[in-house]
């Protein structure tokens, strides 16, 4: 099957296998835990309920994203993947840096299975372990939503290209998906020994270069070689993130930590509040949390780049590249700080 594609076609199913078995791998380790931990019976309920939540979504948006003039998919998608992709990419660089901690799938797992181990069971109507439920309900809708969002994206946007892309995008996350539980629960553990870290960061590089030439081309750009011109882009994001991963591994060499940055942003209603702003309140922060993430001032730029692409005109291609890198270089290298000084010495 992989021998006969194309390299758009191929890259496109690395690209989303890739990306649908991390999030599979967490996901996983989260439904393990709750069942292992309480009740399988309500974890499973609360797996399906996620999964008819999904496929609902999927059917009711599907249909009417594919109807949207192929500019407004490539500005909004690409838009969308890039704000996502820079999440990803922000944080495996910190990591890769020693400035974040390694994603631990059997720490995790652990911590989900000490905190579950310490709530008291209660049932509601046909689910006899609530708790449970509502971990593997949450655990799995908020992964599948990421998984559909890479499928969806991926393969709307190049049917295009390829009237199969979106079946392509399907299959590749179908497999990844298929693999990784059937190997989960195979073991019974979660999977820490996959390279789920560096499965991150090549995923961050490809959803950020895929972005960046979609949403370009969605704002009027055009590039010079075309599709080739995507190849370019993601030798100059790999490029980027490897320069600022040395950069911060010498400051961690010199004693560098990361600096708790006081960035206003959207939070969740505390549990004071009433249950319609907590319910209303959470639900945006659950969407704002999912897209923006932890720093509004990526969204922010990206934003601003693309009605500047907009309005610069076909020849501004080397704008949206220009504005990635100068966004990742200054928030990770403001995210790490100088140590205080030892005055002993």
């Amino acid at each position: 099957m992989l021998a006969s594609l194309s390299g758009a076609d191929l890259a496109l199913f690395i690209s989303v296998f890739l990306a649908c078995a991390v999030e599979t791998v967490e996901a996983v380790t989260i439904v393990l835990a709750a069942g292992t931990s309480r009740n399988w019976k309500s974890t499973f309920q609360g797996v399906i309920s996620a999964l008819i939540v999904l496929v609902i979504l999927v059917s009711a948006l599907g249909p009417s994203i594919e109807k949207l003039p192929e500019h407004v998919l490539q500005l909004v998608v690409g838009g969308l993947m890039l704000i996502f992709g820079m999440q990803w990419l922000r944080k495996a660089i910190l990591r890769a840096g020693g400035f974040k901690a390694l994603h631990d799938e059997e720490k995790i797992y652990l911590q989900e299975i000490n905190a579950a181990q310490k709530v008291a069971k209660v049932s509601h109507f046909v689910v006899t372990d609530w708790y449970a439920f509502t971990l593997s309900f949450k655990g799995v809708l908020l992964e599948g939503l990421e998984v559909v969002f890479i499928v969806v994206t991926f393969g709307v946007i190049q049917k295009g290209n390829n009237p199969q892309a979106l079946e392509l995008a399907s299959w590749a996350a179908i497999i990844a998906v298929g693999i990784v539980t059937i190997t989960g629960f195979a073991i019974h553990k979660p999977l820490s020994r996959v390279p789920e870290n560096t499965m991150k960061f090549i995923v961050g590089i490809l959803l950020t270069s895929f972005g960046i030439f979609w949403g370009a081309e969605g704002a009027g750009a055009q590039w010079p070689h075309q599709d080739l011109s995507l190849i370019a882009i993601i030798g100059f994001v790999i490029a980027i993130c490897v320069g600022i991963v040395e950069i911060l591994k010498v400051r961690k060499a010199k004693n560098y930590q990361v600096r708790i940055l006081n960035i206003p942003t959207f939070s969740e209603p505390k549990k004071s509040a009433s249950p319609v702003i907590r319910w209303s309140g959470g639900f945006l922060y659950f969407w704002y949390d999912f897209i923006i993430g932890d720093d509004w001032r990526v969204a922010a730029a990206i934003v601003l780049a693309l009605f500047s692409t907009h309005t610069l005109g076909s020849q501004s291609w080397w704008l949206m590249p220009l504005v990635v890198a100068g966004t990742l270089i200054f928030t990770l290298l403001e995210a790490s700080a100088e140590a205080p000084s030892d005055t002993s010495r």
